[in-house]
This record gives C-alpha cells, sequence and structure tokens, in this order.
C-alpha cells in the first residue's frame, strides 16, 4: 500500500477518535477534538499532494479519499448540530449536495465521462474546513452563524454549479 493511501486509512481511523473525544467528554475536548480534525484535515492534502506528486493514484484512493472527507465533514456538523451549533436542516443542505454530486457523478462515469471536481467545489471544501475550525473555538453567536451561512451558501452555490455544468448528463437520463 502506497503512502497516500495510508494517509487516507489513518484519517479514516481518526474519525472515530475525533467523534470518541466528543462523547466522552476529556477535558478541554474541544481543543483536542479541533487538534485531530486539523491534523486529519492536513493528511487529506498531504496525501493529495503525494498521489499526484509521485503518481501514487490508485481506485482505492479515488474512491476512499473523498469519502473519509466526506465523513470527517459529516462527523463535525452532526456534532455541531447535536449540541445545537449549527441547524439540522443546514447540515441537509450539505448531505442532499454530496448525494447528488455523488450521484451526478455515477451517471457520468456510466457514460464514460469523469466529472472533475470544480473551482467552487475546492472553495466549497476550503472553507467549510475554515468555519469547522471556528466553530470550535469559542467565538460569538453571530461569528458561528456566519460560518453556517458561508457553509449553506458555497455549497449550494456548489451543487448548483455541478449541476448546470453538468446539464447534458442529466438530460441523457431516460
Amino acid at each position: 500500500m502506497n503512502t497516500a493511501n495510508k494517509l487516507t486509512i489513518l484519517r479514516v481511523f481518526m474519525i472515530p477518535v475525533f467523534l470518541l473525544v466528543l462523547y466522552l467528554d476529556v477535558p478541554n475536548a474541544n481543543y483536542w477534538a479541533l487538534a485531530i480534525f486539523v491534523i486529519a484535515s492536513l493528511t487529506d492534502t498531504l496525501d493529495g499532494y503525494i498521489a499526484r506528486h509521485y503518481n501514487q493514484t490508485t481506485d482505492f484512493g479515488k474512491f476512499m479519499d473523498p469519502l473519509a472527507d466526506k465523513c470527517l465533514v459529516t462527523a463535525a456538523m452532526l456534532w455541531f448540530v447535536e449540541i445545537g451549533q449549527m441547524p439540522a436542516w443546514a447540515l441537509l443542505v450539505v448531505i442532499i449536495r454530496e448525494f447528488g454530486v455523488s450521484g451526478l457523478r455515477m451517471v457520468a462515469a456510466d457514460k464514460g465521462r469523469v466529472i472533475a471536481a470544480g473551482w467552487s467545489g475546492k472553495v466549497k471544501t476550503a472553507s467549510t474546513m475554515v468555519c469547522i475550525v471556528l466553530m470550535f473555538l469559542p467565538i460569538p453567536a453571530e461569528l458561528n452563524l456566519a460560518c453556517v451561512a458561508v457553509i449553506v451558501l458555497t455549497t449550494i452555490y456548489s451543487g448548483v454549479e455541478y449541476f448546470v455544468k453538468n446539464r447534458d448528463v442529466i438530460s441523457e437520463i431516460k
């Protein structure tokens, strides 16, 4: 197994540790969870760099890397919903977008076409990660609300962009 895939697996194993720290309410749980979240996010950046730079791209990585990212982000947002820091509908918007884009990619792949990540999807991911980090810190309610708004708006924008740019894939569905 190559280094990039090992980093992806490490990120997957960090998700339950992240949640355990929060649910067991260890001293300074938010800061420990934040550290785990940041390290896990950095492994995502690192494994992507290694896979591309050293030509270690694999089918396992193509499948597991985005899944690990979605699980990590969803775990954090579920925690925020549970503690009342994020409304459930905001998380639902994120989940619907992820299912929608994944479904669109599956239909496109069935037609022999690959839909690469767009710029707005990268902005959505980066801004979501920054907002999640901020939300683990003791911030004013207004900043927390702004973070939720940024997450929802970038999620909707990028989801709409994927579907508009690839409407021909949808129009071919019978």
